[in-house]
């Protein structure tokens, strides 16, 4: 049973990615279907809170305690900071991570506040 945990553990970090990647191109896929537009502000708040207050992602939690199991050593810190941090930006801030994030999220927000200005009752 133990040999079963790391490979869920590998699904958990790919349904986090997929997740980040919904956060920041949601808008696209979202644009003309409304259950996925407000679907997707949902996840576009809830990364927004994530980032700014000192919570722990649930999909994070799930991953280190699966890593556990497996008899690994889990990360420390945010998704983020882990991966993006070890892989695409060694040398770049907690506070920088955090600012992007926010400001991509921002941006997406935006998008539905311009769409909602132009057809009032729809977002």
């Amino acid at each position: 049973m133990k040999n079963v945990y790391p490979v869920l553990a590998i699904c958990v970090l790919s349904l986090h990615l997929v997740f980040i990647l919904w956060v920041m191109f949601g808008v696209l896929v979202a644009r003309h279907r409304p259950v996925l537009r407000w679907l997707h502000i949902g996840s576009l708040i809830w990364a927004i809170l994530v980032e700014i207050f000192p919570w722990t992602c649930p999909l994070t939690f799930l991953e280190n305690w699966l890593e556990t199991r497996a008899g690994q050593q889990p990360y420390q810190g945010s998704f983020l900071l882990h991966y993006l941090d070890a892989l695409v930006y060694p040398n770049v801030s907690p506070l920088l991570l955090t600012i992007v994030a926010v400001t991509i999220c921002g941006f997406n927000l935006a998008v539905y506040v311009r769409l909602f200005l132009r057809r009032p009752g729809q977002p």
